[in-house]
């Protein structure tokens, strides 16, 4: 085994579950541990998805917020102990990977139109196959799924 595969070995070992995957443009909030002294407690940031990176463990997200006139981001990395929890409270419909002209905005004009969620077929969802006609219909078999 060799030096990248360890590397990713180790990696693999590190990856959590965190929840629905954000993508850019979303609006989400974050529950980050903060350890004050002895006292422990969950503090929530709440932003938009302005730059998602990396892959595997190192992956991160830049949220960014308006507070107070004064703007702020934060980068948090995906798979971090620090992150306790990830919700997405609106999906974003943007049409970039990167939204650092947010960055340059202000007011209404840094806002994101709201998109709509993703959402998977659901389990008893039939699905129809085209079949070629030089193909017998009888020695194509589908399964459905129970």
């Amino acid at each position: 085994m060799n030096r990248q595969q360890m590397i990713e070995k180790v990696e693999r070992s590190q990856i959590r579950d965190i929840g629905a995957t954000p993508r850019p443009g979303d609006t989400v909030k974050v529950h980050v541990k903060v350890i004050e002294g002895d006292k422990r407690r969950i503090q929530i940031f709440q932003g938009i998805i302005i730059n998602v990176r990396g892959e595997g463990a190192r992956k991160t997200f830049t949220v960014r917020k308006v507070s107070m006139g004064v703007a702020i981001e934060r980068i948090f990395p995906f798979y971090s102990p620090s992150v306790d929890k990830l919700e997405v409270v609106r999906t974003g419909k943007v049409r970039r990977a990167k939204l650092f002209y947010l960055r340059g905005k202000t007011g209404k004009a840094a806002k994101v139109a709201e998109g709509e969620e993703m959402k998977a077929a659901p389990k008893s969802a039939k699905v129809k196959v085209a079949v070629p006609e030089s193909i017998e219909p009888e020695a194509v078999a589908l399964e459905t799924a129970e």
